[in-house]
């Protein structure tokens, strides 16, 4: 044989053992149901090596998990491979009962969710590589499906099992449910060791929101430092010791406080896509390469920053400026005070998107959609439902013709054109601040036309009977598909009377000025003279608590899964990020609802009767996000989905409303979520 041929031949060889070897759990998934053959390669009877542990998990973002199955009568633990089976189903059904996925026979392995189980309890193992405990040792943790109604005596049974067939590490029981954490507390005489998701979250001293990398010049921000004197450069990489609302335009941003993709700062991250992390010990590791120039990349699993060869500054001061974002061309003729009943999303261009959006969902709520049901195939047989009306604050809207006319009446809108003329308004960062504040001051002090504040407050009296009303700004720079510029603009909260009233409305067209949205719009490539301000005059919902949900998971990217925050009071703190809220994931297929952290404020605002806001202290050991009301927030988000049908994901804000016992979801503003 000629030596050419053999060497091709054992080239082919070596790359067929290298597919086969690749793709040997595809095929093994695709191999028709019931014909799986018994073998210890898709499970193991124990974990006794930390390499049969890899063999059968999955790492996902900071953590690595696989799953068991317990046989309650053979008391036989079967470990899988959650690489080959997804999920429990497969496994239990094709592998082990060598069931068909009928009706009968998925409804027949459901009930092994109940609190009495026929024969199996379904459950996972995490490994939290980040977190150690006093000995330096990982925490690893058993838990079950947040629908799982598994009774203290089952856990009882199942961890004596896993102790004794898993020997990398013990286990502690992670309750993924309210009802699990109570069922948690029987476990206490058993020396059952138990982890909240809550202690989970808060003692992992690395997360990352946005992976990627950044070059740019390092700046370690000291702590202590107010909000009112930040101001940073787009060639920026910015590590904060203290929570912020908001930040302007960086190349990378890393908190030493722990936080949540739902932060304003974490959103801005999103919208820039610039990689962006929580690193508690990132001041002390990087400060000594503070105003030097830096190549920080955040993966899933960790933060690195290392001085930046010449090759990577040149590109990165030489990189191209971000796309121009199209914005709609506001209509400044139409002069109609318009009750949101009245208002759609086609009327974005006379009152801005968020007005719109909230029009177009008052108009969606008065009639009833069939909706799918919460459960899927994996649970239950699909079955419909009806949802109901959806509650949104009446309101009205103030359209952009206002706002433009009143700064023509002063000279604003020439003072502006100047402004902007100036070479210094581009070049230098801390005159352009102190012309907008000027401009702003300005325009506060000056009075709105008698004509319209009469017209402004016939329809507060008339069709909001003078109520508490929040103030909110409805540009037509924001709410984009493209651009969300989340908290670049003023709310103001509990107005009352005529003088606050009209105050508020030239504080919300003032804050179409704000340093931070000028610096949003300039990073954005945005034409400043296009930019206009609506206002959206909305009642005030007495909040119980209040918070965002994103129709997507923001974490593992699990489907039909959503992101919902929340804290008590007003939800004016959700958004800031000063504390952690409480976070948890819902599935709408099958109503699963996994908490990934509590609360931790101690106070929450609330408006009183004065006009002001202030602060009362939290209820004590309860949740603010109960089955119900996650379910209920679920419902409401599925609604607003079929309204915005061609929104891939919406960031939706919410109010919950508590009255003698009864619980009210209202939505107060639904907008695309941005994520570059």
């Amino acid at each position: 044989m000629p030596k050419c041929l053999k060497i091709i031949i054992s080239l082919t060889c070596a790359l067929l053992l290298c597919a086969t070897t690749a793709h040997a759990r595809e095929v093994l998934q695709n191999v028709p149901k019931n014909t799986l053959p018994v073998a210890q390669a898709v499970w193991q009877p124990s974990i006794t090596k930390i390499v049969d542990w890899k063999a059968l998990s999955k790492p996902v973002r900071d953590y690595e998990y696989s799953k068991f199955v317990y046989d309650l009568r053979s008391k036989k633990m079967y470990f899988f491979d959650v690489n080959v089976f997804t999920l429990h189903t497969d496994f239990v059904l094709d592998y082990l009962l060598k069931q068909a996925h009928t009706p009968q026979n998925i409804k027949s392995y459901n009930r092994n969710y109940a609190s009495v189980k026929p024969q199996f309890v379904l459950g996972y193992i995490t490994h939290y590589p980040n977190i150690k405990n006093k000995q330096n040792n990982d925490l690893w943790t058993f838990s079950f499906w947040e629908g799982d109604t598994i009774q203290a005596k089952d856990i009882r049974k199942v961890h004596a099992d896993l102790q004794q067939k898993f020997k990398i590490a013990k286990l502690a029981f992670r309750p993924d449910s309210l009802y699990q954490e109570r069922v948690a507390k029987q476990l206490k005489p058993h020396k059952i060791r138990v982890v909240k998701n809550d202690d989970i979250y808060k003692s992992q001293p690395f997360q990352a929101f946005n992976t990627g990398v950044a070059v740019g010049r390092l700046r370690v921000v000291p702590a202590g430092t107010k909000f009112e004197d930040l101001h940073f450069s787009p060639d920026e990489i910015v590590i904060l010791q203290e929570a912020y609302p908001d930040i302007s335009p960086v190349a990378g941003i890393v908190t030493s406080l722990p936080s949540t993709p739902l932060a304003h700062v974490n959103l801005r991250a999103a919208a820039w896509g610039i990689p962006n992390a929580t690193d508690i010990y990132a001041a002390e590791l990087y400060f000594v390469q503070q105003n030097k120039w830096v190549r920080m990349q955040v993966s899933d699993k960790s933060l690195t920053i290392v001085p930046a060869s010449a090759q990577e500054i040149a590109a990165a001061q030489t990189k191209l400026a971000v796309p121009s974002i199209n914005l709609p061309q506001a209509d400044l003729n139409t002069q109609t005070l318009a009750p949101l009943a009245e208002i759609r999303a086609s009327h974005a261009r006379i009152y801005g998107a968020k007005t719109a959006n909230l029009g177009e969902l008052m108009s969606a709520s008065q009639r009833l959609f069939v909706a799918p049901s919460l459960y899927n195939a994996e649970f239950a047989p699909r079955q419909s439902s009806l949802i109901g009306k959806l509650n949104i604050p009446d309101a009205f809207g103030i359209p952009f013709y206002y706002y433009q006319q009143f700064m023509q009446q002063y000279g604003f809108d020439t003072q502006v054109q100047q402004m902007l003329s100036q070479p210094a308004f581009l070049k230098d960062a801390v005159w352009r601040k102190q012309q907008l504040s000027e401009l702003r001051a300005a325009i506060q002090a000056k009075p709105i036309a008698p004509q319209t504040m009469q017209a402004i407050m016939r329809l507060w009296q008339s069709q909001l009977l003078a109520q508490s009303v929040f103030v909110r700004s409805s540009t037509n720079a924001e709410d984009l598909a493209g651009f969300n510029g989340a908290g670049l603009y003023d709310t103001v909260p509990n107005v009352r009377d005529e003088k606050t009233l009209e105050a508020a409305i030239k504080q919300v067209w003032a804050s179409l000025w704000n340093a931070r949205a000028v610096d949003e719009r300039i990073f954005f490539g945005i034409d400043h003279r296009q930019v206009y301000v609506a206002v959206l005059v909305q009642t005030a919902i007495d909040a119980t608590a209040a918070g965002v949900l994103l129709t997507a998971d923001i974490w593992a990217n699990q489907p039909n899964t959503y992101t919902i925050n929340a804290k008590w009071g007003l939800g004016m703190r959700v958004v800031g990020g000063q504390k952690t809220p409480e976070q948890v994931l819902y599935d709408v297929s099958n109503n699963g609802m996994r908490i990934l952290s509590r609360s931790d404020e101690t106070t929450m605002l609330v408006a009183d009767k004065s006009g002001v806001l202030a602060e009362q202290k939290v209820p004590i050991g309860q949740p603010i996000l109960t089955a119900h009301r996650t379910q209920m927030l679920g419902l409401a988000a599925m609604r607003a989905q079929q309204v915005f049908k061609n929104i891939p994901v919406l960031d939706i804000e919410w109010v919950l409303e508590t009255r003698g016992g009864v619980d009210k979801i209202w939505l107060v503003q639904a907008r695309p979520y941005v994520k570059k």
